[in-house]
Parts: structure tokens; C-alpha cells; sequence
């Protein structure tokens, strides 16, 4: 028998400076509301991940720290080749405090202000933010319309392609079919690729189309980064740090100047290397186990939906813990969704909107399944309502 892992018992979050609860009235006017919202888990991180703090933080000495260490770049090559199968070149990798600081860095680099960048819709909206807060112009295309995809690779002033890759907030995994054509694309029109693959560890086992896979298989000679962090799959983004590839040396070498001296972030955190090596050394066990969870979570969800509105034939992502549901097929208006939401059945739920994609909402399922279901019951309870008039 394995390591039993207990994902059933609620943790207190509030309190905790926690933007998912404690933040909640910034986003929805009040505080009283069970959130569904931002995309971090109600779980306690893997007990090996927090081991390894607690030793550390034991030592008490916590002066300037390197990234540019075996322990953590050997950690990320092990969890490479077990977990995807994958050899990546150690000598590629950058660190940053988040992969968003990565993508911004990574905009200045390769574009001007006014310059296209293109990112598939639905689009997380922290992409939107950071693409248009540097004036750049988004060019959105729907995910999985290749014709338009190439389209706007084509246009003289598109420079980069954002990839989320698995899709945030759809949950698609792309195929290695996909992934080649977009990589033969984006060289054939000389636009980069910056890979965020932050929910790569998150694709569950029920996907009939394989494994998650990672942007280094696919890249060609042209321009690229891979940016991605532990944080998001195992769950402590509190602590900051992520890591990248990137295929060329100057760019891998500029990147790196601009983090040490322009933004001066030359000693990472340790309690981020540590976690990151724990959780790739040790994690695995936890994380297939959580995942495993969250699967009976959106199953769940599924069974609920199929029950109430069978006409929208909702199904489980194919990667992550977020329930990307259309509502369209019921005809129900977002706002009074969101209005009865909040103030009869007091839960917060995001809107498709906040994506680009008016009529949708994003549940968050990360939690204990008793959470799980009094979120999808509010939500059924709640399209009932509006519908009902």
C-alpha cells in the first residue's frame, strides 16, 4: 500500500493573507463567500515538500542564495525525464520570481511596443495584463483554429506567440502534432515562442491523447522559451520562483542580465529552491494522488451538469483542477448569473468575461470534494434561478 494522502480535510484559509479567500471582496464587492476563484488548491502541499522546509528553515541561516546550483538543475532534469520522458539541456535553464515576471521580460526582449502578440482564446487574463500593460497589441485566436492562427502569425508585425500549453482556462491539452505544425508556423513567419507550461503536471490520466508535451521536443531553430514553475502542481505559489529554458545562448545570457542587474533579482529564494527540489524529487507519489482527486472532483461536476442541463454536455478538461463550463446552450445572461450567485447563494465564481469569453464561468475544484459539491450544487441552483426568472 502507498502513502495515504488526506485530501478531504478542509484547511483554514482565511486569515492567511490568502488572495482566494481573503481577497475575495476585491473582486466581488463582499467577503462573505465561499471562493471558486483564483487558481491555487485548498490543499496543504506534499508533505516531502514540506519536510524539506521545515529542515531548512531548522538551519536559521537564510543569507544570499544561487539558483545556479546541481541540486535544483539536476532536480528539474530528474523530473523531466521521469515525469515526461523528456532530456532537457541543463545549461538552458534562467530562473524568475513567477513565470508572468519571465513573459514580461521575455515581451521587452523580443518586441517593441505596438508589436502583435498572439495567444490562443479563451486567454488567461494574466497574459491580457501583461501583454497590453506593455503596449503590446494581443491578437487573439480561437484555440484550436489553426487557419487563424497562421493568419496572424503572417502579419508583418507579429513577433511573438504566447503559448499556454496545456490551455488555461479550457484545460486542452495540445498534441504533438499541434505543437510540431505551431512550431513549423511561428519558424516559417519568424515569430518567437514563449511556452508557459505551468499546468503541465496536472494532465490527468483519463486523457486518451497522451501525455503532456513539453515545448523542447517541438522547438526548431527559431526563437523560443519554455517558462514554467512546481508552484502551481504542488501548490505554493506563496513562496514565488520559476524556471525557463531558453533555446538560444544570447537570449538565454540577456535574459539573465536583466534579471541580475536591471531588475536585481540576482539571489532567488530559498524556500522556492528547496520546495522545487523536494517536490521533483520526492513529490511524485503526492502529486498523482492529488490529481487522482481533483479527477473525482470534475467528475463530479460532470455527473451534476449531465443531471440538470444534459444539452450542454459538459466534460472534464483534459489537464487541471478548473471546470471551463459554456452556459451558452441556456441562454443565461452573465450578470444576473453572477448577481444571484453572490448575493442568494454566496459563492464566487468567475465569469467567462474575465477570459474573453462572455457566457462561460470557471469553477475551481481544488478542494475537498465537500466544497466541490457545494460548489456545483450553488452553480445548478443558481443558473435555475436566473432561468426561472
Amino acid at each position: 500500500m502507498g502513502t495515504h494522502y488526506d485530501f478531504d480535510t478542509a484547511v483554514d484559509r482565511r486569515g492567511t493573507w490568502c488572495v482566494q479567500w481573503d481577497g475575495v471582496a476585491d473582486r466581488f464587492g463582499v467577503d462573505d463567500l465561499l471562493p471558486f476563484t483564483i487558481s491555487d488548491m485548498d490543499f496543504a502541499t506534499a508533505p516531502e515538500v514540506l519536510d524539506a522546509l521545515r529542515a531548512r528553515l531548522e538551519h536559521g541561516v537564510f543569507g544570499y542564495t544561487t539558483w545556479q546550483q546541481d541540486d535544483f538543475r539536476s532536480a528539474i532534469a530528474h523530473w523531466y525525464a521521469t515525469r515526461h520522458g523528456a532530456e532537457i539541456d541543463t545549461g538552458q535553464l534562467v530562473y524568475g520570481p513567477s513565470v508572468l515576471s519571465q513573459l514580461s521580460q521575455l515581451l521587452q526582449m523580443w518586441t517593441e511596443e505596438g508589436d502583435g502578440v498572439v495567444v490562443h482564446t479563451p486567454v488567461y487574463d494574466g497574459f491580457r495584463k501583461a501583454i497590453t500593460g506593455l503596449g503590446r497589441q494581443l491578437r487573439g485566436v480561437p484555440v484550436g483554429d489553426e487557419e487563424a492562427l497562421e493568419r496572424e502569425l503572417a502579419r508583418p508585425d507579429a513577433k511573438v506567440l504566447v503559448l499556454c500549453s496545456p490551455h488555461n482556462p479550457t484545460g486542452r491539452v495540445w498534441t504533438a502534432g499541434e505543437l510540431a505544425r505551431t512550431a513549423a508556423l511561428a519558424e516559417r513567419h519568424g515569430v518567437a515562442v514563449v511556452s508557459d507550461e505551468i499546468h503541465a503536471d496536472f494532465v490527468h490520466e483519463q486523457y486518451a491523447g497522451g501525455a503532456h508535451v513539453p515545448w523542447t521536443r517541438v522547438a526548431g531553430a527559431g526563437r523560443w522559451a519554455l517558462i514554467t514553475s512546481a508552484s502551481k502542481a504542488f501548490n505554493f505559489p506563496a513562496l514565488t520562483g520559476s524556471y525557463g529554458l531558453i533555446g538560444d545562448p544570447a537570449d538565454r545570457a540577456e535574459f539573465l542580465r536583466r534579471m541580475e542587474t536591471a531588475e536585481g533579482l540576482a539571489s532567488p529564494a530559498v524556500l522556492s529552491l528547496t520546495a522545487h527540489i523536494a517536490a521533483y524529487r520526492e513529490g511524485a507519489a503526492w502529486l498523482d494522488a492529488a490529481r487522482a482527486y481533483v479527477a473525482g472532483n470534475l467528475a463530479l461536476v460532470a455527473e451534476r451538469l449531465a443531471d440538470s442541463f444534459p444539452e450542454l454536455g459538459w466534460r472534464p478538461p483534459q489537464a487541471g483542477y478548473l471546470a471551463w463550463i459554456d452556459l451558452r446552450p441556456l441562454g443565461v445572461d452573465e450578470d444576473a448569473l453572477q448577481r444571484v450567485l453572490v448575493e442568494r447563494e454566496k459563492v464566487a465564481v468567475m465569469r467567462g468575461s474575465v477570459y474573453g469569453a462572455p457566457g462561460f464561468v470557471r469553477l475551481n475544484v481544488g478542494c475537498p470534494r465537500e466544497k466541490a459539491a457545494r460548489g456545483i450544487e450553488a452553480l445548478v441552483r443558481g443558473v435555475g434561478a436566473v432561468r426561472a426568472g
